[in-house]
């Protein structure tokens, strides 16, 4: 499922602080570093004023993801989350939590052994007829091992213990750093953490992902050239899945093999596809678009290989999103304000001048999101138009009316969801045509949909 260059490979780790106590300590000599980063860099700036911020940002990024990629589980797919969403951190983040896309430190032979005897009641040998006990991928949740049973070579994913109990304590445990690193208000901020909370819990739950993995791949079957694996319930559990092994490549050794331009093309298409049929036809989207989660197959193939990250769009979110997005709506100012008004972008108390502020705000940020939408195809190798999408999103970030809470809570992975795939597409420099599954979509917004 995941063939990749072992070289650089991090060391194994031979075990995890699980309880609240290992990891609150963890986190406070991490918070000790970071001190000490600071009283350096100032140090340093005391004799040379003109000193920018880079040592220091990637002094502590460096520590944070030391610390992060230890305890595994919530706190690095935090920084995970974070590493995709570009105009949020200094890039000395971005690049360092970028690395929980692909590897993070693996875990040990013994601490396998134990995970499969504490929820399967025998060792991997007992189950298969060959198991690696080396992993071939260790990322936030879980590691992939490579299997064989009956002749068939099977892909084994082992999530890391303590993972799925400590994600709350975790969590609360990681605010301080988010809150300094994001600049969010404390109320925006509970409502991020909140929504990350309920859908990590959910990514925890191997079982839940087994019959997500199913559902979600018999419905997207029919989709061109992508394929997915085959997965064995009776194989797996709360805490382990088993699925038939994908040959491929990931995104970063896909491209440097330089594919032609036609078979960029068709990846992103399948990609795009993807995306849009779920979006627009199942309302509930694959969530976790970070590449990582992809092959591409010796055929030429999208292979998806994770579905443990799933948002469901309601209609009440869904209709004026998609709406906004992919109509003429924007043109008209008095039905944008009453979607932007469902959407809680626009608050009740907001005073005439604020709803004129952020009406012109959203409409902007709207727009540039829709770009892709506007004609038939889209080239995404167009740097101009990612410029102009991070240019935005560093300007708002940085006003003061947006450090209060906007928006509903779906925004947070719908959002992260269409931006990821814009990044990927990016990367392929793929051209693809956009008009293949369209939003079901509104003009008008009736009083009642209001209350």
């Amino acid at each position: 499922m995941n063939k990749k260059d072992m070289s650089d490979t991090p060391k194994e780790q031979n075990s995890i602080p699980t309880s609240k106590v290992q990891r609150s300590g963890k986190f406070v000599k991490t918070g000790f570093k970071i001190g000490g980063n600071y009283i350096k860099h100032y140090s340093k700036k005391l004799f040379n004023p003109e000193m920018d911020n880079s040592e220091l940002n990637e002094d502590n990024a460096a520590d944070i993801y030391e610390s992060l990629s230890e305890l595994k589980g919530s706190a690095l797919k935090v920084a995970q989350m974070l590493s995709m969403d570009k105009n949020l951190l200094p890039q000395a983040y971005v690049d360092k939590f970028s690395q929980s896309q692909y590897n993070a430190p693996p875990l040990s032979g013994p601490l396998i052994v134990q995970t499969f005897k504490k929820n399967l009641g025998k060792t991997p040998e007992q189950i298969y007829d060959k198991f690696n006990l080396k992993s071939t991928n260790a990322a936030s949740i879980g590691q992939v091992h490579s299997a064989e049973l009956n002749g068939k070579k099977l892909a084994v994913k082992i999530q890391y213990p303590g993972v799925g109990d400590s994600i709350s304590s975790d969590l609360k445990l990681v605010k301080p750093f988010a809150f300094r690193l994001l600049g969010m208000s404390e109320k925006e901020l509970d409502v991020y953490m909140r929504e990350v909370e309920e859908r990590l819990l959910e990514e925890t739950d191997y079982e839940l992902e087994i019959r997500r993995s199913v559902e979600f791949s018999n419905a997207c079957a029919n989709l061109n050239n992508i394929v997915f694996p085959t997965y064995y319930p009776e194989l797996s559990s709360k805490r382990i899945i088993t699925m038939s092994w994908l040959e491929g490549q990931h995104l970063k050794e896909f491209l440097a093999t330089n594919p032609s331009q036609e078979l960029r093309n068709t990846i992103g298409q399948a990609l795009w596809d993807f995306y849009n049929f779920q979006q627009h036809e199942l309302r509930a989207v694959h969530a976790d678009p970070h590449p990582g989660n992809f092959m591409i197959t010796p055929d030429g193939k999208l292979g998806v290989i994770d579905f443990g990250c799933i948002k469901e769009m309601p209609e009440d979110f869904y209709s004026p999103f998609f709406s906004l997005t992919s109509t003429n709506l924007l043109d008209n100012k008095e039905e944008t304000i009453k979607a932007f008004r469902l959407l809680e972008m626009i608050h009740p108390n907001d005073t005439p001048a604020q709803v004129e502020f952020y009406y012109g705000q959203y409409k902007q940020m709207i727009r540039l999101f829709a770009m892709p939408y506007i004609d038939s195809t889209f080239d995404f190798s167009e740097s101009k138009f990612f410029d102009e999408l991070y240019s935005f999103g560093e300007k708002i970030s940085k006003m003061p009316e947006f450090k209060q809470a906007r928006g509903v809570k779906h925004f947070i992975y719908v959002n992260r969801t269409n931006f990821g795939l814009y990044n990927i597409l990016h990367e392929l420099k793929a051209t693809v045509k956009t008009d293949t599954y369209k939003p079901h979509v509104t003009t008008q917004f009736t009083v009642d949909s209001l209350q």
